[in-house]
């Protein structure tokens, strides 16, 4: 058992929001799946039978998602990045979590999906870029960077080298 894992409050689609992952991830599954019974009804709302939880993993990460009713909603300030090699990897991540609902796009590579989840999509060279110990090309890269949303992985290079 991981010593932290991700716990995702859903209304009332967590099985939809599990599937829609599960799709987007290659090396995906569920682990298990807990109900609701009967107990507590008056607190939660939820019909005995119900899907309470469903552990589920992602490229390794494990996750919780719960369907919580309508008491919490996500928000930008917590979100999984994912890391990519390529700006075919980013296009394909970006795409899938994009598709189905409105595109939610956000400054330097943030995205919020149809379940109002949020995630960072980036290529693993810029936290090379950013960490080069030449400020200047670290600043180009900024420069470059902050105004985007989907992030552009060859004008970033470009940018960074002062192409």
């Amino acid at each position: 058992m991981e010593k932290i894992t991700p716990f995702m409050w859903f209304k009332d689609n967590a099985e939809e929001a599990v599937q829609f992952y599960l799709g987007i991830f290659k090396d995906s599954k569920i682990l298990k799946k807990a109900y609701y019974t009967g107990a507590g009804k008056e607190h939660h709302g939820m019909d005995a039978g119900t899907v309470l939880t469903i552990d589920f993993e992602l490229e390794g990460q494990r996750f919780v998602a719960l369907n919580g009713g309508p008491t919490f909603t996500f928000n930008p300030a917590i979100s999984f990045v994912v890391n990519v090699e390529s700006q075919k990897e980013l296009d394909y991540y970006w795409n899938h979590l994009t598709k189905d609902g409105e595109p939610r796009a956000q400054q330097c590579g943030w995205l919020q999906d149809k379940f109002g989840v949020s995630w960072q999509i980036v290529p693993t060279q810029i936290k090379m870029m950013m960490t080069d110990s030449d400020p200047t090309k670290v600043n180009r890269l900024m420069t470059a960077l902050l105004p985007m949303k989907k992030l552009d992985l060859d004008l970033l290079v470009k940018a960074f080298h002062g192409e």
